[in-house]
């Protein structure tokens, strides 16, 4: 029944995204602020489907910590969930994603023009001057920030290897950095398409201070988010 359900949601899944892209796309002429609500509103319709065909429901907790103007936001990522389920709760997200993701219909078009931080990871040192740049304009248009620190998705249990970028982005922009912890993992795998009962749940956790040492912020971090999403797992 899983393997089904499965199944089900991944066609779900796909054919929003079609729908979506070919019905919607007309609202890439108007302003950004109406294609953030196509992303918002296509976010809670995987949201819907991911309940009812699959059983997964997701939830949100430490709202009072979630930031709604200007902030910078640090998640673990385990699934491709964990892209699609912040549009649902933040009022105006920004993603740090991959520039390759850019050309892809529906999800590259509508980052493109949300402009979400598309950043080239081979180029480096420049690709990180390049991200700081990007992410200090869309601060200054009051957007939450959402840096994955690990770069790409991590197997539930896997050593973690926390990137620079998030270090330079607190630096930069000198505010505090909030953590979402999440097990999402556990029921959207990072790889293979079954999809677990149960409940995914992301959590805001109490800002890490502006301010700090690179090494101690680093290290609250890592602490926070890692002892947070291990403990989401029980």
């Amino acid at each position: 029944m899983t393997t089904v359900r499965s199944l089900l949601f991944v066609v779900w899944l796909y054919l929003s995204m079609a729908v979506f892209a070919i019905g919607l796309s007309p609202t890439l002429l108007l302003p950004y602020r109406v294609a953030m609500t196509v992303i918002r509103f296509w976010a809670r319709f995987v949201l819907f489907g991911l309940r009812w065909i699959a059983g997964v429901k997701v939830e949100f907790r430490g709202l009072e910590h979630r930031p709604t103007g200007a902030a910078l936001m640090a998640g673990k990522h385990q699934s491709m969930l964990d892209v699609i389920a912040p549009f649902a709760i933040l009022p105006d997200n920004c993603f740090i994603m991959k520039k390759e993701l850019m050309p892809l219909p529906f999800f590259g078009w509508f980052a493109w023009k949300t402009r979400m931080i598309a950043v080239d990871r081979s180029a480096h040192a420049k690709a990180l001057k390049d991200m700081v740049k990007q992410a200090r304009a869309r601060h200054a248009e009051g957007r939450q920030i959402l840096i994955f620190p690990e770069g790409t998705r991590a197997e539930i249990g896997a050593a973690p290897d926390y990137k620079p970028g998030i270090a330079a982005l607190y630096r930069d922009l000198d505010v505090p950095c909030t953590p979402i912890a999440t097990n999402s993992g556990a029921h959207w795998p990072a790889h293979g398409f079954r999809r677990h009962q149960g409940t995914v749940v992301y959590e805001f956790l109490p800002v890490v201070p502006a301010g700090l040492k690179r090494a101690e912020f680093m290290a609250q971090l890592e602490e926070r988010l890692e002892e947070a999403s291990k403990a989401l797992l029980n």
